[in-house]
């Protein structure tokens, strides 16, 4: 129990620190920082996880960081997080050397990030079932449902 108020306490001066750019160029105190972010994560706190797994995945050194970033966000965005959720779609839409882009893949990220308030996610999907591709057949009535939930988020 007292680990747990350990890691949150140290994780909140994480994030607090985090804004401090000098600081991030220490390695020594990067290491604490990432550190924190990580344990934090591996407690399953959806937002460190969402936070951290998109460090790993546009910070990260190397293909494991990467790797262990998206994993994060997999695991935040079926957590809830909608950003995780939205990122996951972008990364399978663009695909990489390993894996094709897949639309069917896409879409279903962007449904859950649309179904938690992200309102991009909603225009996103509503673009890919207005245009079809990367396996995703053309289908003008779910775009404009979700033409009219990118209104309702405010886009």
């Amino acid at each position: 129990m007292l680990w747990r108020l350990r890691a949150r306490i140290g994780y909140g001066v994480a994030r607090r620190l985090f804004h401090w750019s000098w600081l991030l160029k220490q390695p020594r105190a990067w290491r604490w920082l990432e550190g924190q972010f990580a344990r934090m994560a591996n407690l399953g706190d959806v937002a460190a996880q969402s936070f951290y797994g998109h460090i790993l995945l546009f910070r990260g050194q190397g293909l494991g960081a990467r790797e262990e970033g998206v994993r994060l966000l997999r695991l935040a965005a079926t957590g809830g997080d909608a950003k995780a959720a939205y990122q996951l779609g972008v990364l399978s839409l663009a695909g990489d050397t390993r894996q094709a882009a897949d639309g069917i893949e896409a879409a279903r990220w962007w449904t859950l990030a649309a179904a938690a308030g992200h309102p991009l996610a909603a225009r996103r999907l509503a673009d890919l079932y207005r245009e079809g591709g990367s396996g995703l057949p053309v289908d003008t009535e779910r775009a404009a449902r979700f033409v009219q939930r990118a209104r309702e988020l405010g886009l």
